[in-house]
């Protein structure tokens, strides 16, 4: 199944607001889509949590207000809570979904190496003695 964006109306229920303006919520969520895929190509199913996390944050503050004082009430946000961005939580989620995070491993032995030593082996090592395995000569 391909990534579908998520709608205006979907963007309104995540903000929990009655009313969204739709062309605008498009925009933020066709630039939100876009900066996503800028991180992972093709967008996996779940991306929709993290597009609609950015398209919020630009629609509830698109100046990025920092601070903001109204009769007797103030507001401060964090600095960077607006406009149109990916934080670095952002970005490790789209890489989770797409099967892109966590520890891996690689492997530089070829297919076709042979476990067998490459040197000459020496019986006469060990004057005579004989080698056990994790006693050594003995």
């Amino acid at each position: 199944m391909a990534f579908a964006a998520p709608t205006a109306e979907q963007l309104g229920l995540y903000l929990g607001l009655g009313e969204i303006g739709g062309e605008r919520a498009d925009l933020l969520i066709q630039q939100a889509v876009s900066l996503c895929q800028s991180v992972v190509k093709p967008l996996p199913d779940e991306a929709t949590a993290v597009v609609l996390s950015v398209a919020a944050r630009a629609y509830v503050n698109p100046q990025q207000v920092a601070y903001e004082t109204i009769g007797p009430m103030s507001v401060q946000r964090p600095s960077g809570s607006g406009g149109l961005y990916l934080t670095k939580a952002d970005k490790a989620a789209l890489k989770s979904l797409a099967g892109r995070g966590g520890a891996f491993t690689v492997d530089p032995t070829p297919e076709t190496a042979d476990p067998s030593p490459t040197w000459p082996v020496d019986d006469g090592y060990g004057a005579g003695l004989e080698y056990e395995p994790g006693w050594g000569w003995v």
